[in-house]
């Protein structure tokens, strides 16, 4: 703890107030753990992010698939992470967080034990300085790997019509998950800017059938000024992995140059899995696109960008496309003939990641399949002992 005085003091206790902490395991880049970022920074002006290490978590609830400097570069990359720390403790210790300034830790409203079935933030709660968010439903590290295992393709989306979009655009719920409210108002709260709260990236819908780009979330009109480029980049962006996280990283620097802004589009599940086939993506387009929505290193994004950027679709934009960036691709085809013709597109470059692919992570879990296994029969063990302490807090049944 920092040792201050008078006026110094006031505020640094002010700075306590408001700089808030949250930790984790943040294995695979998901949208849960993005949605617990959010809400934890709308609870303060600077949001400061542990990050547990590979022995921890290996301890208290089993193998990790992400590495700890994987997991880190995911962290670092959400819009709402002011900082990531590296090494934080499983249990949170109230001394860690008097190091680094900060009064209150956020988590879900569910409970995480060590491997002696403990609560996690008991302390932390004890000493009045535990703040409750709500877990993002429906998503999980688990729910993730349980995939991979079973090959399961249930969670694929359909590709959303004209007239999908026509019910949307008149306030008549569309039958399409992705139009539905909930998932608007999430793509509203991930498109939020630095503090969580106010406008600041775009989301655009494209629809296949009648080629056309529509406009869902309104980013911040002050950075999408008209004189603008638009530097675009594709892909399926499964698993969210560092690969992806870094190549958009990268972008970031090079658009900087130019002051030129950074759209990423998502491609549909259908579309994915022509090209990678099994049960490729993991992560359905509702999932890919939060992912990609969240990160700190674009201006906006495409839910359902084609596969093949045609010329007729890169002039959708309100602003000129001018680059066309891709990174190293295993595909046989070449999606990108088109941008090359008009001259804008380019390779990315090479990068920390630029090797990792999807299929590389799928294969870590595939590899230790009986240890994920044995990861879950644990965790049916912890969460018997997690319901009795949810019990005795009155909090509600765990999703």
């Amino acid at each position: 703890m920092i040792e201050i005085n008078g006026e110094a003091d006031a505020r640094y206790t002010r700075l306590l107030e408001r700089r808030i902490w949250i930790d984790g395991c943040f294995d695979f880049a998901h949208h849960g753990h993005a949605g617990a970022m959010l809400q934890a920074r709308q609870h303060g002006d600077e949001l400061y992010v542990g990050v547990h290490s590979d022995e921890a978590i290996s301890e208290n609830k089993g193998p990790v698939v992400m590495k700890l400097a994987e997991r880190l570069e995911a962290v670092e990359g959400c819009r709402w992470c002011t900082k990531a720390i590296s090494g934080a403790p499983y249990v949170t210790d109230p001394k860690v967080l008097d190091k680094y300034g900060c009064k209150y830790v956020v988590h879900g409203d569910d409970i995480t034990t060590d491997a002696n079935g403990e609560d996690c933030y008991k302390a932390m709660k004890d000493m009045g300085r535990f703040i409750v968010v709500k877990r993002t439903p429906n998503i999980s590290t688990t729910d993730l790997v349980g995939r991979m295992l079973l090959y399961s393709k249930e969670h694929f989306l359909p590709k959303v019509t004209p007239v999908d979009y026509d019910r949307f655009f008149k306030g008549i719920v569309p039958e399409n998950p992705l139009l539905r409210p909930d998932a608007v108002e999430r793509y509203k709260s991930y498109a939020t800017c630095e503090d969580g709260l106010n406008p600041g990236v775009g989301v655009f819908l494209y629809t296949e059938a009648d080629e056309q780009l529509h406009e869902i979330v309104k980013p911040d009109r002050s950075n999408w000024l008209p004189t603008r480029e638009i530097y675009y980049i594709d892909g399926g962006f499964d698993l969210f992995s560092p690969g992806h996280i870094v190549a958009l990283k990268t972008l970031r620097k090079i658009a900087d140059e130019s002051n030129a802004l950074v759209i990423a589009g998502v491609q549909d599940d259908s579309s994915v899995n022509s090209h990678k086939g099994l049960n490729y993506p993991i992560m359905n387009l509702f999932e890919r696109s939060l992912c990609v929505l969240q990160s700190k290193y674009i201006d906006g994004i495409v839910i359902g960008a084609p596969y093949k950027p045609t010329v007729h679709f890169l002039r959708l934009f309100p602003m000129e496309v001018t680059k066309a960036f891709h990174g190293p691709t295993r595909e046989l085809d070449d999606p990108y003939s088109e941008a090359r013709e008009l001259g804008i597109y380019q390779q990315l470059g090479e990068h920390a990641y630029d090797s990792m692919t999807t299929e590389d992570i799928v294969e870590r879990v595939l590899e230790n399949r009986k240890a994920y296994e044995q990861r879950q029969k644990r965790k049916g063990w912890k969460s018997e002992r997690e319901n009795v302490l949810r019990q005795q807090e009155k909090l509600p049944a765990d999703q």
